[in-house]
Order: structure tokens, then sequence, then C-alpha cells
């Protein structure tokens, strides 16, 4: 009995407490209305700090400067060398006889040549300096493999702006899929409070029926059970609205955002074209990731070519501009002098040891590679779209029969409640049917969020995804 009382006082404070919670729900809403955020400012703000998209885009930028660096083959190229040297000579010392005939001179005479004398002028070690500059210049007058790498570094260009392009719809789709997550999330977390609010005045009003003798304490234990289910479901939708709130702060570099809801009534766009095969005929040439693949095939082709044009001839035209100044005792021709020549260079390579040829054969084997890439690509492109036209076609099938779904509990829900109060229904029935009836609400909510974020995904499977997009979506937002 004494813990029917304190069942009869929890219920009675149930509605007190439902409408200080709810006051409380009201201001925290007014307050985060003001400084909700739309999708569009929250995809901007990504956009700015997202680490993977960054990090794409400094590759893309860096690819243009690779492509300098190809293009740079085909100019001349000048350089400038500058070099000194100081040589020092030890005159030699001769073996024999020496015999002083005047200063500075002596003879010697040299054992096994009795009739043989050498004049030899006595002194210090020799001494000279040569000093040398000049400009050396070359320019290519016929390499093929300079032409080629050109057309590979232009085609790397374009297999950089295809990596761009898809971190970039990877971006909106992370972006949507974490904004829609937190509405879902909120979504459930309204639906559990509004469910445990009515099964707490469905249990008090069974404690009040048991307490005057109308309905037994079965219905009060079948409320309390209702009752303590819906806390455990309040609390786990709690703690999942908090984990997506992390997930949406982190993507955009914000603490604390709070998103717009759509706007009521919710207007679901409609699915353009309405069959899978015009999706994916414009995935064919819109896809980024098929484009990288052609791109892909392209460079290993080239790289082939250029393999076979490593046993090809070179020429080249080289010119020099010097200058050079020799002193000391031991310089040939004291001062200085300038020379300037120019030719024409030619080199074939006869023999490199097996080199190139195999070099060729590996080629071969990575265009071949190349190839299966792109067939892959398209049949995963293929496959992907068809998965994605057929989910968002499947889900707004599904938000239209939840849509009927929920005006049919809820009439479900008000039948219950007429015939308990004229008792062809017991609490149980009751309970149920606002059960059944929250749980729709909240299976609908998610549904509209899943065909939103689908639907972007089925403009990305199809490589249509554009920023674009996320601003029509940004127009199914509150104002």
């Amino acid at each position: 009995m004494a813990a029917d009382r304190r069942n009869t006082q929890r219920a009675k404070s149930a509605p007190r407490l439902r409408q200080l919670s709810l006051a409380l729900a009201l201001g925290l809403a007014g307050a985060a209305g003001a400084q909700a955020q739309s999708l569009q400012e929250l995809y901007d703000a990504a956009r700015a700090y997202d680490a993977s998209y960054l990090a794409a885009r400094a590759q893309a930028d860096s690819a243009q400067f690779k492509a300098a660096q190809a293009d740079a083959s085909l100019r001349p190229t000048l350089g400038l060398g500058v070099s000194g040297t100081n040589t020092q000579t030890q005159p030699p010392s001769n073996e024999g006889t020496f015999v002083q005939l005047q200063p500075g001179v002596v003879v010697s005479a040299t054992p096994g040549t009795p009739n043989s004398f050498t004049k030899q002028v006595s002194g210090d070690r020799v001494s000279s300096t040569t000093w040398q500059g000049g400009l050396n210049a070359k320019y290519s007058l016929y390499n093929r493999s300079n032409n080629l790498s050109v057309d590979q570094a232009q085609r790397a260009l374009g297999v950089a702006a295809s990596d761009l392009e898809i971190a970039e719809q990877d971006l909106i789709v992370r972006v949507a899929q974490a904004y829609f997550d937190v509405l879902a999330a909120q979504d459930t977390l309204a639906t559990s409070r509004a469910n445990k609010s009515a099964i707490a005045e469905q249990l008090a009003s069974a404690k009040r029926n048991f307490e005057v003798g109308t309905a037994t304490i079965t219905d009060t234990r079948e409320a309390q059970a209702k009752y303590d289910l819906a806390v455990a479901q309040e609390i786990g939708a709690d703690n999942d609205l908090r984990v997506k709130r992390v997930t949406l702060d982190q993507l955009v570099g914000r603490n604390g955002v709070e998103p717009k809801p759509l706007a009521v009534p919710v207007a679901l766009p409609a699915i353009t074209p309405t069959t899978p095969d015009s999706w994916v005929s414009q995935a064919e040439e819109l896809h980024p990731g098929i484009r990288k693949a052609k791109l892909g095939l392209e460079v290993a082709q080239l790289e082939t070519s250029k393999a076979k044009a490593a046993d090809g001839p070179t020429v080249d035209v080289t010119g020099t501009l010097g200058v050079q100044n020799q002193s000391g005792s031991g310089a040939q021709l004291a001062g200085t002098t300038k020379n300037a020549s120019i030719g024409v260079q030619l080199s074939y390579p006869l023999y490199s040891g097996g080199y190139n040829q195999n070099r060729i054969k590996e080629t071969l084997k990575l265009e071949e590679k190349s190839r299966n890439d792109l067939d892959f690509a398209r049949r995963s492109v293929v496959e992907g779209t068809r998965r994605a036209f057929f989910g968002v076609q499947s889900g707004a099938a599904q938000v239209k029969a939840l849509e009927a779904a929920e005006s049919s509990t809820k009439l479900a829900l008000e039948a219950t409640q007429l015939g308990y109060k004229v008792g062809v229904r017991v609490n149980l029935d009751v309970l149920n049917a606002q059960t059944q009836l929250y749980s729709t609400q909240s299976q609908l909510a998610k549904a509209r969020y899943d065909v939103l974020v689908g639907g972007l995904k089925l403009r990305q499977a199809s490589g249509q995804l554009r920023p674009e997009d996320i601003a029509a979506l940004n127009q199914l937002l509150a104002k």
C-alpha cells in the first residue's frame, strides 16, 4: 500500500512536471531558434574547416605546378659556372755531381752518361692560378619523351580536378547527413518525451481509477511498465542526440550548432528523371570517378609511348660563353681569354642492358590495369546509381505510407481513448495506441530526412551533385 501511495503521488505530480518540462523546452527552443543555422551556412563553414576537403583542394592546387614543371622541359636552360684552380709545382731533384759554373747555374754530370750534362735553373716551386667563369645554355630540338611528359601533366590536371570534385561531393553528403541526423535525433527525443508524458497521464488515470475501485491493479502495473520503458527510451534518445551533435560540430568546426528544422508542411522534392536508366546514362558522362579512370588510362598509354621513345634519338643545341684568367709563375698563357661556342648534340642509345625493353613490357601491363580500372569504375557507378535510385524511390513511397499511417494511428488512438472511457477498451489498449502513434511519427520524420539525403546520394552516385543542390535543399528549411 505504501508503494501504491508513492506511485499515486508520482502520478499526480507528473502533469506538473510535464508542464514544467514543456515550458523549459519551449524556452530552449526559442533561444535555439534565434541561433539556428541553415544547411547552407554549415556547408560553407565545413568547406573552410574540414581537413579532408582542404587536403584534396591543396592537392588539386599543386597539380598546376606539377604541369608547369613538365612544360619547363620544352624551354631552354641557362646556367652559370665559376671555378678557380691554384697549381703548385715542385721542380725535380737531379742525382749526380753538380758543378757551380756561375751564380744561379749548375751543371750536373749524370752517372752512366759521362759526356752528358744538364743545365738546371735553381729556384723555388712553380705556382699558377686560373679563374674561369661562363654561361652554359641548352635547348632541346627533338625529345619525344619531353612532349609526352607534357601531355601526361595536362591529363594529371584533369585527374586532380576529378579528385577535388569527388571530395566536394563527399563533403556535401557528409554535411547533409550530419545535419539531418541531428534533426532526426531531435524528433526522436521529442516523440520519446511526448510518449512518456502521455503514458504518465495514463498511469495517473489508472491509479485514480484503482483508488476509486473502477479499475484493477493490472492497469496500474501495465502503465507503470510502459512508463519505465519510456524513460529508458528517452535516455537513449537523449544520448543519441548528443552524439549526433558532436559529429556535426566536429564537421563544421563550431560548438553548439543548432540546425534549422524543415518547414511545415513538409514538401519533398520529386525525383527527376523518373527512370534509373536516365540517371545511369548521365552518370557515364558526368561522374568524376569515370572521368578520372579515363584520364588514368590515357596517362598509362602515354607512359608506354614514353618507354618506347627512350630507344629513339634526342637532339639538343648547346652553347657556352666564358672567360678565363691565368696568373702566376707557371702560367702558360698569362692574362684573360674569352671563348664562345655553339653546337648541336645528337644522342642515340645503342644498348641499355635490356632496361628499355622491360620498361615497355611493364608499362603495357600497367596500361592493361588502367583499362580494367576504367571498366570497374563504370560498373560500380552503374550499380551505385541504380541502388541509390531505388533507395530514394522506396523512401518516397515509405513517406507516403507513413503519412497515411500517422493519420490512421491518430484516429485509432482517439477511438481507443473513447472506448476506454465507455468501458469497452482497457488501459493497455490506450497505451499501445499512444506508443504506436509516437513511433509512427518518429519513423515518418526519419523517412523524410532519409529521402532528402538519399536524393543527394543519388546525384552523387550519378556524378551530378553540385553545391547548388545544397542551396536548393536549404529552401525546404524553416525561415
